[in-house]
């Protein structure tokens, strides 16, 4: 059978859904396979995992190009909210580097880091079993105040309509993006 006729080309998100698929669906897979809303350690040890990944991007939030691509940029890291979900569960924040992404793959990185707030309406549910909520322990998964939707949908726009010579580096910083979160599962929550 013959894949369908496309009558437009692909977005810039349309594409980085596209390629990125596979290491998304295998994250997605590694991470429910730990069953992090079990218990509110399991929970830790997945904030843990957010806050490593959101502290070693933190500098592209600051960064003034990606900032003139992305309006609001500034506004968007939830690295505070990850630090104190991590003192609600009594878990200190560790000491985390600051990644050195390469020129042109910073768009990829914060992708990855802004299309998780769609999925995250979904593990808020999750949490709420365990007595957490969006004001205690799992701040970093509520919603922006304009809500998901509208935050991901400026996102997505500013991205597609960035003036950019190749989609290709940005698609290896959204490769690299969940690769190193995968990274950050068998180092904060080894197999049991």
């Amino acid at each position: 059978m013959n894949a369908p006729v496309l009558d437009h080309p692909l977005t810039r998100a349309e594409r980085l859904k596209q390629e990125t698929h596979a290491l998304h669906e295998r994250l997605d897979t590694s991470i429910a396979g730990e069953d992090p809303f079990a218990t509110r350690e399991r929970y830790a040890a997945f904030v843990e995992i957010q806050y490593r990944f959101y502290a070693a991007i933190e500098p592209l939030y600051r960064d003034g190009r990606l900032g003139a691509l992305i309006p609001g940029l500034d506004q968007r890291s939830r690295l505070a909210a990850a630090r104190s979900d991590l003192a609600d569960l009594g878990r200190a924040a560790p000491e985390v580097a600051s990644l050195e992404i390469p020129a042109g793959q910073g768009l990829g990185w914060l992708y990855v880091a802004e299309g998780s707030t769609l999925g995250a309406a979904f593990l808020l549910k999750a949490v709420e079993a365990i007595g957490l909520s969006e004001t205690h322990g799992a701040r970093h998964l509520a919603a922006a105040p304009e809500g998901r939707g509208r935050h991901w949908r400026d996102f997505k726009d500013a991205l597609n309509g960035a003036p950019l010579e190749d989609d290709d580096h940005v698609i290896a910083g959204a490769n690299a993006a969940f690769a190193h979160v995968q990274e950050l599962v068998g180092i904060v929550m080894p197999p049991r």
